[in-house]
Order: C-alpha cells, then structure tokens, then sequence
C-alpha cells in the first residue's frame, strides 16, 4: 500500500526504467538467524533516539530516566539514549509522550558525492533491521549539502541495502515529507521497514525506526468527537502539569475522553503499548523470550483499577458515546465516569469517592476551542469566562491545566497561569498553562 503524501520509488519516473534497488539481486539469501545471532543482538549497544514534538522533550527525559535508562540527553526534536535491545522495548513500551523511537544504522559518515555515499552505505549493518525480501520505506532530507536530490539518495541507500542484506528488497517507498503525520497511516498500515537519512553539511546519518505505527496509536482511539486530541499531547498535558495519578482528575470539556484515559492509565501504571505490535518485532534479532519478560514486568506492576476518581463529562452526547467506546478498548471503562452534560455543571468528585474525610483537591485538565477561525473569538470569551466562575466556585484549592492557543483567551479564565510547554496540536502552536485555582486575577 502507497503511503500517504509518498510514491513508490520503484515506479518513480518511469522512463528511467525500475531502479537497482527495485531489483532483485543475484547474491545468495542470508542464512536462517540463530540463537546465537539473537543473543549476540540483544547484548549489543545501540545508539538510540526518542523521536517527540517540539517542547516535549523534557517530558520524555523524564520518562525515560523514570524506566531506568541511563544518562538521556534532551535534544531539538528528542532524547537521545545508549542501550541494548531490551532498552529499546522498554522505551517502545512505556513512553507516553514520544513519537517514535529509532536505533542508529551504523556511525555517521562525510558524503559530499554519490561514490562516498555509496561506499559508506555498503557498510552499514542494514542486515540487523531488515531481512530479505521485505519492503522498505525510506525518508530523506538533504539540507546544505553537495547532495541535494533526496531521490537520487534513497536509490544509493536502497541499492546498498539490498546488496548487504542479501536478497531482493519487497518494495521501496520514498517518503517525501519530513513530518512524522505525513507518514502516520502509511506505518500503521504496513509492515514496510522505515529508515530515515538526514544529508545537513555534507554529513549523513542513517536510522531505523523501531516503533512502526506512531507511539500514540495505542490502539484504542476507533471513535473519535470533533478536533481530537492526539494521545502523546493528552498525556504531555498531564505530566507536565505533575499529575501523577494520586489526586482526582476531572475534564469538563472531555470531547472522545483522551485526556481521561490517558489518566486512567497513569493512574493505574498501565504501559501504553502493552496492547500493540512494533517494527522492531519483525527484525532480524527481535528477542521474543525478552519482549514477553517486558510485558510481564510491565504487567506485575499495573494496578487493578484506578486510586482515585476520574470524571469526564461533554455536552456532546456523541462525544461521550466515543468516550466510552475507547475507555472501552483501553481496558480502563471502569476507571473513567462519563456524563453528558454542560459545563456549568461539572463537579468535583464527592467525599467518599476520594477516600478521604473532606474534598482532596486534584487537577482538572482542558483543552477546550481554540478560536482559530474567524469570528470565534467573542464566543469563546464567554465560554473561557464561564469556566473560570465555574473553577473558583466548585474547585478552590485544585489546579488548572489549560491547554491553548490565545493567551488573550486565557486572561478570561482569571487565574494566574505559568507556561509550563509550547507545542503544536494540529499544525496550531500551543502552550500549557497551570496555575492554582484561588484568588481572582486579571491576566496571565
């Protein structure tokens, strides 16, 4: 299947003929992996990368230190790690805030001319991500570089690849957009192995992405309301407001519920990927035998239900049926109490539902209209005023995580808020804003 915004580079330019890498080649396939091969895969060191959206870095180092991965270091676009293969699975199937996680194939290399390229190529270890026969999926990007035609470079690496790994490639894909939403349905869909080259100043990097589907495609997101929230942003807003699962979380404005499973899976330590498949199951050395110690590790640990009260509430009929649905699929119904009904009349969870003698404060997570349209602007006024009457009457001493896009919107809301992140949602860039729910305030 093509990948969406991509091509098939194999029929790419068709008056050129199919491509050597199109084409089978004539060496003998590789022998069968051994156990040996296996054990020696496992125990080998790989140098990782944690793929997440702009300003979420941060979030994703700490997760990445909270599951014992030693010495991450935040960089633009990501957290860059060393590990073995089990560090690879465990980050695959713990992080909540990343895009995707890839393994570097092989050391950077100088390519300033296709000779270098291609010499360089024939030695990476392709053999170690793809076996023969299957397709591949390549994603280029050439910046300041002597070699600027990102086809031309995906033919040499894809020509390399089919000569080191011994046997024909199934497909190749080029891939022509740089953001990992252009390629989001195209992975989910397939079983293509997807490397990505980045060309910047004549040097040449070389990744293998170990993930498949993008990481926030739990698995449980089928019905969704309008403008939904993607499932690593959900759980960005909660961690970086430091909810951690002890207090009650209520979401007013809940839309197809991902803030709220997000935070029943939190809540309950539940691994986000416990319930999906991963790229790197179909390499070569994929250890079988460690992937199962993971999930039941991961399993040992996960509580039976949620600690404390989780309300989500909508005025959309629809939306909550969604809600409930995917509450449904991720395992976590029961945790999660949706209602129809306005936002005037949302409320804390009672006494009894916290455990506690008196009101335990907890956190109540929106993302509500951004406003982006034309005209929008004074509606949303009232709306972010409401709800700003509705937290200082109903939830003194909580505390507000809003997630927007117009301060001038906020300042409706009146409480003092501090940015914790900005990102993007959608293409739209955002901000998360905490503050405490308390005395009244006239900006931000």
């Amino acid at each position: 299947m093509r990948p969406p915004n991509g091509r098939l580079l194999a029929s790419h330019r068709a008056d050129r003929g199919r491509t050597a890498a199109a084409r089978p080649t004539t060496s003998a396939p590789r022998p069968a992996v051994t156990p040996a091969d296996r054990a020696r895969a496992a125990g080998a060191r790989l140098s990782l990368f944690a793929v997440t959206a702009p300003g979420l870095e941060p979030l994703a180092l700490a997760e990445l230190r909270a599951i014992g991965i030693a010495n991450p270091r935040a960089e633009p676009g990501g957290v860059a790690f060393a590990g073995r293969l089990e560090h690879l699975y465990r980050a695959n199937l713990w992080l909540r805030t990343a895009s995707r996680v890839v393994a570097r194939v092989g050391e950077e290399f100088h390519a300033s001319a296709f000779h270098e390229l291609e010499r360089h190529a024939r030695k990476l270890p392709w053999e170690t991500f793809v076996v023969p026969g299957a397709p591949v999926r390549f994603r280029v990007t050439c910046r300041k570089s002597r070699l600027y035609h990102s086809d031309a470079v995906a033919e040499r690496l894809a020509a390399a690849l089919a000569k080191r790994v011994g046997g024909a490639v199934g497909r190749v894909d080029l891939i022509e957009h740089e953001d990992d939403d252009a390629i989001a349905e195209g992975a989910a869909s397939g079983d293509a192995q997807l490397f990505t080259a980045r060309l910047v100043h004549d040097r040449c990097t070389v990744s293998a992405d170990s993930s498949g589907a993008l990481l926030h495609l739990r698995g449980y997101r089928q019905a969704v309301a309008k403008a939904p929230l993607r499932e690593t942003l959900a759980a960005a807003i909660l961690l970086g407001a430091g909810w951690d699962g002890t207090t009650p979380l209520v979401d007013p404005m809940c839309g197809s519920g991902t803030i709220a499973i997000e935070g029943a899976m939190i809540a309950r330590r539940l691994a986000p990927g416990r319930a999906r498949d991963f790229a790197f199951m179909r390499w070569p050395g994929f250890h079988a035998d460690a992937w199962h110690a993971a999930l039941e590790r991961a399993a040992s640990v996960a509580l039976p239900a949620s600690p404390v009260p989780i309300l989500a509430s909508d005025r959309d009929a629809g939306a909550i049926e969604a809600a409930g649905a995917n509450a449904e699929r991720a395992g976590v119904a029961g945790d999660v109490a949706l209602a129809v009904q306005a936002l005037s009349h949302a409320e804390p969870p009672p006494p009894s539902a916290s455990g506690a003698t008196g009101a335990m404060p907890g956190l109540v997570a929106v993302n509500p209209p951004y406003g982006v349209r034309v005209g929008e602007r004074d509606r949303l006024r009232n709306l972010y005023a409401q709800l700003g009457k509705l937290l200082h009457a109903r939830f003194p001493g909580w505390r507000l995580a809003l997630f927007s896009a117009d301060r001038t919107l906020d300042a409706h809301v009146g409480l003092p808020l501090e940015e914790v992140l900005h990102t993007t949602n959608g293409g739209i860039p955002v901000r998360l804003a905490v503050g405490e729910i308390g005395g009244l305030s006239t900006g931000t």
